[in-house]
C-alpha cells in the first residue's frame, strides 16, 4: 500500500529553538531526515509533508527555507511543507511574500491548543488567513477539543481557504470522552472547505496501556462525519513514539479501517492527501 504521510515532523534543538520541547523530555533530541527513514523503512511511505513544529517565532523563516530545501532533494520522500506563521501579526502578508511561490510550499498553520483562545477569533486573525487564498496555501487547524468552535467560526468566515483539522481535532482519548466533541466533529464537518487529518490519536490516549478498541469510536466518528473522501493519514512522527511506534500506527489504523475496503483505505492513505495538499 502506498501511503502519504501528511503529517510529520523534523526538528534540531542544535540549529533552532523550540521552546516547548523543555516541558517534553522524550521529544527534546534532534529528529532528522535519516531518522525518519529508518522510522519509515519497510513501510511504502512515498511522499510526506512536513508541518511546523512551533519553532520559536525568531526562527520561523529559517526553518521554512530549510525545509523548502530539504523538499527539493531526491534523498527522500518530503514534498510539501506547511510553513510556520502568525496570523495575529499585521506583517503577516509581508512574511507570506518572503516564502511564497515555492512549489513545495503547501500551507500554513498557526498552533492555537496552546495559546489563549482569543488569538484564533482576532479580526486580524480571519483577514490574515482568509488572504492564503491569494497564494495558494492552505491553513492547518490545530486545536484542542474543547476549541473546535474557534476553529468552525474560522473556517466559516474563510470559505474560499481550505482547512485542514489536525489530529481529529485532539479530543480527550485518554479519558474517554466523546461529547461535545462529536457534535462539533460534525459540525465542522459540514464545511465542505475542511478535512480532517486521522492522525495524533495515539499521542493523546494512555501511553502506557492504549489499544485498537481505544481509538475506534474517534477514528470511526471522524470518517463517518468527513466522508472517505475528506480524510488523510497522518502519522505525527517523532510526537506519536510518546505512545507507539510509526510501523504500529500505520498497523492500527489500517486494522481499524480494513472492512472499509481497499478503495476506502487507498482514499484515506494516498489519494486525498495528493488531491488536498496538491502533490501531483
Amino acid at each position: 500500500m502506498r501511503i502519504v504521510d501528511t503529517h510529520q515532523h523534523l526538528w534540531d534543538p542544535n540549529q533552532f529553538r523550540y521552546s516547548w520541547l523543555q516541558s517534553v523530555p522524550r521529544l527534546n533530541r534532534a529528529f532528522r531526515m535519516p531518522d525518519y527513514l529508518e522510522a519509515t523503512r519497510g513501510l511504502n511511505v512515498v511522499k510526506s509533508v512536513h508541518v511546523e513544529g512551533d519553532v520559536d517565532e525568531e526562527f520561523m523563516l529559517d526553518e521554512t527555507r530549510h525545509l523548502l530545501a530539504l523538499a527539493g532533494q531526491p534523498n527522500n520522500p518530503l514534498d510539501g511543507v506547511v510553513a510556520c506563521g502568525r496570523p495575529e501579526k499585521e506583517d503577516f502578508r509581508g512574511y507570506l511574500d518572503k516564502i511564497a511561490g515555492h512549489s513545495k510550499l503547501k500551507g500554513i498553520r498557526r498552533v492555537l491548543h496552546t495559546q489563549p483562545d482569543d488569538l484564533g477569533k482576532g479580526v486580524t486573525f480571519a483577514r490574515n488567513v482568509g488572504s492564503l487564498k491569494d497564494y495558494h496555501l492552505s491553513f492547518d487547524l490545530c486545536v484542542l477539543a474543547r476549541q473546535l468552535p474557534i476553529a468552525i467560526s474560522l473556517a466559516s468566515m474563510c470559505p474560499d481557504v481550505t482547512f485542514i483539522l489536525d489530529h481529529c481535532g485532539v479530543p480527550q482519548v485518554k479519558e474517554r470522552v466523546l461529547d461535545p466533541w462529536r457534535s462539533h466533529i460534525i459540525e465542522i464537518a459540514s464545511l465542505s472547505n475542511v478535512y480532517c487529518k486521522v492522525s495524533g490519536l495515539v499521542a493523546y490516549a494512555d501511553s502506557e496501556r492504549w489499544s485498537d478498541n481505544d481509538l475506534r469510536p474517534y477514528v470511526e466518528h471522524v470518517i463517518s462525519s468527513f466522508g472517505w473522501d475528506r480524510v488523510l493519514f497522518g502519522s505525527d512522527w517523532p510526537v506519536c513514539t510518546i505512545a507507539a511506534g510509526y510501523k504500529q500506527w500505520v498497523e492500527t489504523l489500517h486494522a481499524l479501517t480494513q472492512k472499509a475496503g481497499d478503495v476506502n483505505q487507498r482514499k484515506l492513505f494516498y489519494d486525498n492527501a495528493i488531491r488536498v495538499y496538491r502533490l501531483d
